[in-house]
């Protein structure tokens, strides 16, 4: 029997390198990898980002280890490659940094995403890694045509979002770095608290508590919005990862590079070291995955502010959220004093989304089958009750919260 891989997760604890080192190094069943090591800016101990109530236990097993670290620090990163005393080096590095929050500077931005990125990529080319798998958000917006698959060349929509794509120019272009990209769409499942669905969760629960239908700018069933369970997303970066491994990177680039073309300011990208001259077209394999386009979901929206202004109305809306809301946690049994769930839906939040992608590339070439290929009342049953458990969510006798 082959020894097991080591493996390192950078970033991603307030997105999803919790359910990926789950998945690594789960509570029970067998271990996929030796040894596994998480690094990321946030500390534990006590945290300070929300963990979910089964994250801590991954964390106390043998051979599983959390490291604090400024990730914008290059000695830090080099720091974090060295693996424990009588250890095998690190072979599988998963890349799950890069900044969410939309409202954050575009400095901010370069300095997270871009150059946390950098950093760990060229270290990981230095110590000969035998797989960079790269996760990438939902930064994109597709044409009204499609699915699109990967060589169709989508747009960044945000300058976060720009900073994003232009990090994978970055990663394709360091030659002895066995990248692959695994670009996803939004992602939900159980203590999953960032992005797009959890906050419509719990919106929808509020309209629920309040009998009202929910009302929304999105039309149901004109875009699609692709989604993917956060299990999907865990399994999805293990193939890619064992797939590179198998291969190398000059095979999986002839196997399924992609070039990935320029979407920058010419007169930004010059003055940031390590970026990609705007005509060239760097190539590394990328893969979609997603278990569909649903709107099915939404079909209960209410489209009755379609015709208004969206900044006229966003307070207003948020004024029924957040009070709403605010009540449901203080009259549940028990109260919940501490939640990470928000009800405050921004412009972005509100504005449409259009993400079809085309994952029949990840499901032929690595072999990949979805996990949970449904988007179901019953998934979304599972994570509120998991929420509800933990405290995050409050417990109404007799009153529907999740739907």
């Amino acid at each position: 029997m082959s020894q097991k891989p080591s493996a390192i997760i950078f970033g991603g604890l307030n997105t999803c390198s919790r359910a990926l080192a789950a998945l690594l190094v789960p509570l029970e069943g067998e271990r996929l990898v030796s040894h596994l090591r998480i690094v990321d800016r946030f500390s534990v101990y006590p945290p300070t980002t929300y963990l979910g109530a089964e994250f801590p236990k991954v964390l106390a097993q043998p051979d599983v280890e959390y490291r604090q670290a400024n990730l914008t620090v290059p000695s830090a990163v080099a720091s974090a490659f060295d693996p424990p005393s009588g250890k095998a080096p690190y072979s599988y590095v998963f890349d799950l940094t890069g900044e969410i929050n939309h409202d954050r500077s575009e400095v901010i931005a370069i300095k997270l995403t871009f150059t946390v990125a950098r950093i760990i990529g060229l270290e990981a080319a230095r110590r000969k890694v035998n797989a960079y798998v790269r996760l990438q958000q939902p930064v994109y917006e597709t044409s009204d045509k499609g699915p699109h698959d990967e060589k169709e060349d989508v747009k960044p929509v945000r300058p976060l979002d720009v900073w994003w794509h232009e990090t994978l120019r970055m990663l394709a272009s360091i030659d002895d770095l066995p990248l692959v990209v695994l670009r996803i769409g939004f992602v939900y499942g159980p203590y999953v608290e960032f992005g797009l669905y959890p906050l419509v969760i719990t919106v929808a629960s509020i309209y629920g508590y309040m009998n009202k239908p929910m009302k929304t700018p999105w039309g149901p069933g004109k875009d699609g919005v692709n989604t993917v369970h956060i299990d999907d997303v865990s399994g999805g970066l293990w193939a890619c990862a064992e797939w590179m491994a198998s291969l190398g990177r000059q095979q999986a680039n002839l196997t399924a590079g992609e070039k990935i073309n320029f979407h920058n300011d010419k007169s930004k990208v010059k003055d940031i070291e390590g970026t990609c001259k705007p005509d060239v077209q760097p190539v590394a394999p990328v893969f979609n995955l997603f278990f569909g386009t649903t709107f099915e979901f939404y079909s209960f929206f209410e489209n009755a502010l379609a015709k208004l202004k969206l900044d006229d109305v966003v307070e207003e809306i948020n004024e029924h959220h957040v009070g709403t809301w605010t009540e449901m946690l203080q009259t549940s049994n028990p109260p919940i004093v501490q939640t990470p769930l928000d009800a405050y839906m921004d412009h972005w939040a509100l504005s449409r989304r259009k993400l079809s992608y085309n994952n029949n590339k990840i499901k032929k070439v690595i072999g990949y089958k979805l996990i949970r290929p449904q988007f179901t009342h019953e998934a979304l049953r599972e994570v509120v009750d998991k929420w509800k458990a933990e405290g995050s969510w409050p417990a109404l006798e007799g009153r529907q919260t999740s739907s």
